[in-house]
């Protein structure tokens, strides 16, 4: 019995001890895990407890100004009441919709747009309910906020175009950063940030955006900000802003003067290069694109006729008619072919094989020099200089005058169209035939296959006003302008020039009696008009009578074209400008080229002494060329 007892006994001090040992050794291992916790690993999770606590919220950079070459605002930034939904925070987005639809209209559609939204973001990421918030709302909203969790009212700046209409091209617009471009960038994919699109914006969009910042925040259990910590966190770097060569006075008054037109213009300083108008006409309102444009709005600016989306100062492509006229002269002049004096006599008409090649005067022009010619515009002269020179030394000299050329004024070089100045070995590749006398005659005159952009059209007319390769620029540049000589001999230049002088100011001249000069005391202009063929004429039409072009369809009708340069003596600025469907050069765009020429005149600090006011003159209809 009493060996019973210690055998008993022995076996509960076994277990005693056992618990005793199991009970020390769970305690060590949670005195060893608290040691592990709040001493080796007390960094790691004090940071996550921080969180916890505190958050950082991206703070947004202000975009850059874009400015004209006075420091007149053309992009700049404005305050904007915004509502964000956080998914993280919000629960159940649908029921937290309706909360918030209590305190402002929330249509269907975009209950719709924000459900979509924030299903494909991430759950901490803000997604935009409305932007462009109205006081009273954003107010109602700040009110009671307490009822409304993941909501967070925001005030933020939006891109803003004071000028909309005349620098709409110029300038581009800004968007959100489509996905492709957005990565897992923190900042592009934020919904209220917004990038270059196109123009100015999109071409200098590295420095007008600036650098992200961050705001430390200290929130509740619920994700709600109870107050900043400004200093520790790190502030968002403001984007630099952008300088133009623009002038925005004369780009107003272009856009105005040009209306409701399909038409554009570019004007340059042609010692400097520098683009002072450039505009595209009928114009659109980027502001419509920076927070969405509603889809039937774009829908009717995409299908409108007149384009106004299309920036067609540097992609509209247009026979350059005429004012490639000055171009054949130089060539022909540069290569002997063609003395100044020598006469050619205009009956109306050339007889080339079985086809005849019309002068624009059914009568003809009689016998003809080289200053006629281009005062009149005599068509049957530039066929025989044309013949004689033959298109490889035509192209040699259009090429170098800027024709077929991409010119990286500023704007991406893809958005930019390169004309096109035909060879035969473009011909045979494109259609698989050879070159013939009667392409040589179209190219002459401008017509053909011949294309330019008013920008080519500017640069051109710059170089055959001072001899130099000006190379056109949207920005200041650093130092001088060093253009190179043109391989011109001066009295070559001097004869094409006087001759475009005479368009103007000479009587028979194509735009004499549509413009009586350029309207400023002591200043003298040059010009060219030119008519770019848009309906081909039958031999039948020709022989009943050519249509008047106000009986044609406005799309058949043809392009007016006028370049021309001032002062006349001692060129500064260039112009070059084309109405799509204007009938004509000298009915439709002399008269608005002249007036933007002037307006330029009278707004160049060196030439305001002696200026007296302008006058306009009517046009005649009746001019060629």
């Amino acid at each position: 019995m009493r060996r019973d007892k210690q055998e008993a006994q022995a076996q509960f001090n076994r277990r005693t001890f056992m618990v005793g040992a199991g009970g020390v050794g769970a305690f060590a291992g949670i005195g060893a895990q608290l040691y592990t916790l709040q001493i080796l690993q007390e960094d790691e999770y004090r940071v996550l407890s921080d969180n916890n606590q505190f958050s950082f919220r991206i703070q947004l950079p202000t975009r850059g100004r874009i400015l004209d070459r006075f420091g007149e605002t053309i992009a700049e930034n404005r305050d904007s009441y915004r509502i964000y939904l956080i998914r993280e925070q919000a629960g159940d987005p649908a029921l937290a919709l309706d909360r918030l639809s209590r305190y402002m209209h929330i249509g269907e559609a975009r209950r719709e747009r924000v459900l979509r939204d924030l299903a494909r973001t991430p759950r901490f990421q803000p997604v935009t309910i409305a932007e462009g918030v109205d006081w009273e709302t954003f107010s109602r909203v700040n009110l009671h906020l307490p009822e409304l969790p993941g909501v967070m009212p925001d005030v933020g700046e939006v891109r803003t175009y004071p000028m909309p209409a005349a620098f709409a091209h110029v300038a581009g617009y800004v968007q959100s950063a489509p996905p492709e471009i957005a990565g897992d960038d923190p900042l592009l994919r934020h919904p209220a940030f917004r990038v270059g699109r196109s123009g100015v914006e999109i071409a200098r969009d590295t420095e007008l955006r600036g650098s992200a910042g961050s705001l430390k925040v200290e929130v509740n259990a619920f994700g709600r900000v109870i107050r900043e910590l400004p200093d520790q966190s790190r502030p968002a770097e403001p984007g630099r802003d952008v300088t133009l060569t623009i002038d925005s006075e004369v780009q107003r008054f272009a856009t105005e003067r040009l209306g409701t037109e399909s038409a554009s213009v570019v004007g340059l300083d042609v010692q400097t290069g520098e683009i002072v108008v450039m505009a595209s006409t009928p114009s659109f309102d980027p502001n419509l694109f920076v927070l969405g444009i509603p889809s039937r709005e774009f829908r009717d600016l995409n299908e409108n006729p007149y384009r106004p989306l299309f920036n067609k100062a540097i992609n509209g492509l247009y026979a350059p008619a005429s004012t490639v006229k000055g171009v054949i002269s130089l060539a022909a002049l540069r290569h002997g072919v063609m003395r100044p004096g020598e006469r050619v006599t205009c009956r109306g008409s050339v007889q080339l094989g079985n086809r005849r090649f019309h002068c624009w005067r059914r009568e003809g022009h009689g016998p003809v020099n080289m200053h006629d010619a281009i005062k009149v515009s005599c068509d049957t002269y530039f066929y025989e200089v044309a013949s004689r020179l033959g298109i490889e030394r035509i192209r040699e000299t259009a090429l170098e005058l800027g024709f077929g050329q991409l010119f990286d004024v500023g704007i991406p070089m893809l958005s930019q169209a390169g004309g096109l100045f035909p060879s035969p070995q473009w011909k045979r590749a494109r259609t698989g035939q050879g070159w013939s006398m009667g392409d040589t005659y179209n190219v002459g005159i401008g017509q053909g296959a011949v294309l330019a952009s008013p920008l080519q059209l500017a640069v051109m007319t710059a170089r055959m006003a001072t001899g130099r390769a000006v190379e056109p620029t949207l920005y200041p540049r650093r130092g001088p302008a060093q253009f190179a000589r043109l391989d011109f001999d001066d009295a070559h230049i001097e004869a094409v020039h006087n001759a475009h002088v005479g368009v103007v100011h000479e009587p028979g001249g194509t735009s004499y009696w549509s413009l009586g000069g350029l309207g400023v005391e002591g200043v003298r202009m040059a010009g060219k008009t030119g008519t770019s063929q848009v309906y081909s004429i039958s031999a039948e039409e020709r022989a009943r009578g050519v249509r008047s072009q106000d009986d044609l369809p406005w799309r058949l009708r043809n392009h007016g074209l006028f370049i021309c340069y001032a002062p006349a003596e001692a060129p500064r600025y260039a112009v070059a400008l084309v109405v799509e469907h204007g009938g004509g050069g000298a009915r439709s765009a002399a008269q608005p080229a002249r007036d933007i020429l002037r307006e330029l005149i009278l707004r160049d600090p060196a030439g305001r002494s002696g200026i007296v006011a302008a006058r306009h003159e009517p046009i005649n209809l009746a001019q060629g060329g």
